[in-house]
């Protein structure tokens, strides 16, 4: 445990304490960039309304992660089963992010209003990609020996799908699903930021607005900290999911 998470502490002390040393000696203003002690002072002080935003954020992000998994794998198995609908929908799918979110997040906000609706719908926009190509990549990269097995014993294409592909393509499923929750934060806050009443991405323009530049940290603090408890809650539930890969990995590392 120490030799794993030892380097990442020990920079991240050292960056804290260069900021630290800076800002006192060069003697920069809090309304430009506070101390990393003024930030935690901040979230203590602040803390009881980080937390009720945080949770609107968070909300945000996992409706729009759920929505993005619930339309994204089974298009991509859609798409798998009948080569003829990947090509059809495959270029949507790439210029579903070529777009910056930032042009259409004016135009979600107007379709689906300032509340969170606009904010699921960026969410999803942003996660949708990593589901729905790693998932392809995953049934495509199944084993042929095992499939044609299958074949052999008169298995249908559907057990073919459900025993063998789908297992096979979890790994996959995981990497972009630990992907997509770690970036739905971008599309919530953008939503935040074009029209919102509440949410970390609103309260950083708020206190932005007002020259609270840590409170503006400490919303980025919280942010970063969401975004690193559901990579994590991702990794343990991949563990559940897959614990064959787990312990093998751990024969490995022996």
């Amino acid at each position: 445990m120490l030799s794993k998470f030892g380097a990442p502490v020990a920079i991240l002390f050292a960056v804290l304490g260069i900021w630290e040393t800076s800002v006192h000696i060069l003697n920069i203003p809090r309304y430009i960039l506070p101390a990393p002690s003024k930030i935690m002072v901040t979230l203590f002080v602040e803390r009881s309304q980080l937390l009720r935003h945080t949770f609107v954020t968070l909300e945000e992000m996992l409706l729009g992660f759920a929505l993005a998994v619930s339309i994204g794998i089974p298009l991509a198995v859609v798409m798998f089963e009948f080569p003829i609908l990947e090509k059809a929908f495959y270029p949507y799918v790439i210029g579903s992010q070529t777009v910056p979110v930032f042009a259409i997040a004016p135009l979600l906000v107007l379709w689906f209003g300032f509340g969170i609706a606009s904010k699921v719908v960026m969410a999803a926009l942003i996660v949708f990609f990593a589901i729905v190509l790693n998932t392809l990549d995953g049934l495509k990269a199944t084993d042929s020996d095992t499939v044609n097995l299958f074949r052999i014993l008169r298995a249908t294409r559907w057990q073919i799908l459900w025993k063998v592909r789908i297992p096979s393509a979890l790994p996959f499923i995981c990497s972009g699903a630990k992907i997509g929750i770690s970036i739905s934060t971008i599309g919530a806050v953008i939503g935040e930021w074009v029209g919102a009443k509440a949410g970390l991405g609103y309260l950083m323009l708020y206190a932005n607005g007002r020259l609270e530049v840590s409170l503006v940290f400490a919303a980025i603090f919280c942010l970063t900290l969401l975004g690193l408890s559901l990579f994590g809650l991702m990794t343990l539930l991949e563990r559940y999911v897959m614990p064959w890969r787990h312990q093998h990995n751990t024969l490995d590392a022996r």
